[in-house]
């Protein structure tokens, strides 16, 4: 069996797609008899755990990256020697016999660093950050980008979430053509909810995420007012982000802030109880890698509209499993939503198509794809 560790950008106690990803992944490598340790850059947020169940190790490292002034130069040279010793320190205590990145950041010239000291091989692995990063991280950093390069041609194996993740490797950062591989998200089929929040109204269409502009709340949002729907119906988006403000502010403006419920970000247990009560689950994207809460639909057995730009389109069969829309289009994305919430023998066949296709993707299946890969 494989030792790996698992180099994630962000991780708990952080919510969101490539965090859970990376836990779940973790824990079924674990259970498949490979010895697993979760690497992620060093974070301020409280509680960031040290191990995860089955004794799986956590650590937090320091992955300072060089601005091009003084002042950044002569902090990375103050800083680097202390992250390197952090870096090998974790490498003589996990022992892995092969680095995998998910979602390339700082940490990713910090482990093909080590990768090349140490002669492990290294699995990159894309997520959408390339084009998805509510900074634009790789369009303001000529160091990130050129270190993706590198790190791509140097790897053992590239996968990414989806064709459409692929090809803009392939586009912008040098990946040769066809060599990379597709692993797509999965879901825990079984994954318990828990009691259903004070705040959640009786009926809703809901839109879960990073309020970031990336994701098209505001979109979302414009198309509701629009959409001719039952007085009762709420708009619902739980999410925590810089654009939560925005949108708020949005909603009051269009008149429908006595129908739009901002919760802020929610556990897990609050996303199964709150997608298993929706009217429908929309994913309005302005782009998109894959779009994981499309899984979070589907195993629900709730009616998914979802973004035609990006990733979805390679999974979502349109009018069968969920309906495509571009939301750039407010008007057709207006009109998607109220298909689903008006039409309940719709709503009810791509719920049921939706929750038999969810099987496909378990966490088991991704695990053996990455496995497959390893030395």
């Amino acid at each position: 069996m494989t030792a790996v560790a698992l180099v994630a950008s962000s991780f708990l106690p952080r919510t969101g797609g490539v965090e859970e990803h990376v836990l779940h992944v973790a824990r079924r490598l674990h259970a498949a008899g490979h010895r697993v340790a979760v690497w992620a850059v060093d974070q301020e947020d409280e509680g960031t755990p040290s191990v995860l169940d089955g004794g799986i190790p956590v650590r937090y490292l320091p992955a300072p990256l060089p601005a091009r002034n003084v002042s950044s130069l002569l902090s990375f040279a103050r800083s680097s020697p202390r992250a390197w010793r952090a870096w090998r320190t974790a490498f003589r205590a996990d022992r892995p016999d092969v680095l995998h990145v998910h979602c390339y950041g700082p940490q990713g010239p910090w482990t093909h660093a080590l990768a090349r000291r140490t002669g492990t091989p290294l699995v990159v692995t894309g997520h959408g950050e390339t084009f998805g990063d509510a900074h634009d991280v790789f369009g303001t950093s000529a160091l990130l980008r050129s270190a993706l390069r590198r790190s791509l041609a140097d790897a053992r194996a590239v996968t990414a979430c989806s064709s459409y993740v692929l090809a803009d490797l392939e586009a912008r950062f040098g990946l040769a053509s066809g060599s990379g591989t597709v692993v797509p998200n999965g879901i825990d089929l079984d994954e318990p909810g828990g009691p259903r929040p004070a705040w959640l109204p009786q009926r809703y269409v809901l839109a879960i995420g990073r309020a970031v502009r990336t994701k098209g709340f505001d979109l979302l949002l414009e198309a509701f007012a629009r959409a001719d729907l039952p007085d009762d119906v709420r708009l619902v988006i739980g999410g925590d982000g810089p654009e939560v403000e925005a949108l708020r502010a949005q909603a009051e403006h269009a008149g429908i802030a006595d129908r739009t419920v901002l919760p802020g970000r929610l556990s897990r247990p609050e996303v199964v109880t709150a997608v298993s009560g929706a009217l429908a689950l929309v994913a309005p994207s302005r782009v998109e890698g894959f779009g994981i809460v499309v899984l979070e639909g589907w195993r629900a057995g709730v009616p998914v509209v979802v973004t035609s730009r990006g990733g979805p389109p390679e999974f979502v069969d349109d009018g069968r499993t969920g309906l495509l829309v571009d939301p750039e289009d407010v008007e057709a994305l207006a009109r998607a939503v109220e298909r689903v919430v008006g039409d309940r023998e719709l709503a009810r066949d791509l719920g049921a198509a939706g929750r038999a296709e969810a099987a496909a993707y378990s966490w088991e299946r991704v695990a053996e794809d990455y496995a497959a890969l390893y030395p």
